[in-house]
């Protein structure tokens, strides 16, 4: 990070986002983990990236705030500061729709996201597919790594090829996690029966 990025960095103000996310501390997630370390997660892979413009961090620590608290005020979001609205505007795009099928959201994203959103939608998968480490249900890791290939692989290469690149490797080893965990599966269902004779 170059002096002057880390001014910039400096300047944004992300603590009063930080302290909205706050409303996702201890709702969990599918996919593992808890809602308020994911949006954290989310911000430090940009920050990995490069990437410190304000919005795109203030919205990353706020990105599923209005998706999983449904009766949530969106004007404490617009009354933080003089980017605010943007901010709403970004954490809007890359939230699914009450009655948006999953692969719709992913494929408008893919299509009619501005960049920001198919940025901060990459990030977000990769924070998802490093919890889904942690995750025993095999068939939900399986259709979630099916997914990222199939819908974030070609958001990632038009958003960022070096976090495709990271994405790549994360559906690799989590398939190599599946793949284990049938052989050992397989093996705990051969059955001993020589003390049967």
């Amino acid at each position: 990070m170059t002096t002057e990025q880390m001014y910039q960095l400096r300047e944004t103000r992300l603590a009063p986002y930080i302290q909205l996310s706050t409303f996702l501390i201890g709702k969990s997630r599918e996919g593992g983990g808890n809602m308020f370390r994911h949006q954290l997660d989310t911000m430090s892979i940009l920050i990995d990236y490069g990437y410190i413009d304000s919005v795109l961090l203030k919205a990353s620590v706020v990105h599923d705030i209005l998706e999983d608290i449904p009766d949530f005020n969106h004007n404490l979001l617009l009354s933080i500061d003089y980017e605010s609205h943007q901010v709403y505007e970004l954490v809007r795009e890359v939230t699914r729709n009450p009655d948006e099928p999953k692969v719709a959201f992913l494929v408008r994203i893919f299509e009619h996201g501005s960049e920001n959103a198919q940025i901060l939608k990459v990030a977000d998968r990769i924070s998802n597919m490093i919890s889904l480490g942690f995750v025993n249900k095999m068939d939900f890791v399986k259709r979630y790594t099916d997914e990222t290939e199939r819908y974030i692989y070609p958001i990632a290469e038009k958003a960022n090829k070096h976090m495709l690149t990271e994405l790549q490797t994360l559906v690799d080893s989590r398939r190599r996690y599946l793949a284990d965990y049938e052989k050992i599966t397989l093996k705990d269902l051969e059955i001993d029966t020589s003390h049967f004779i």
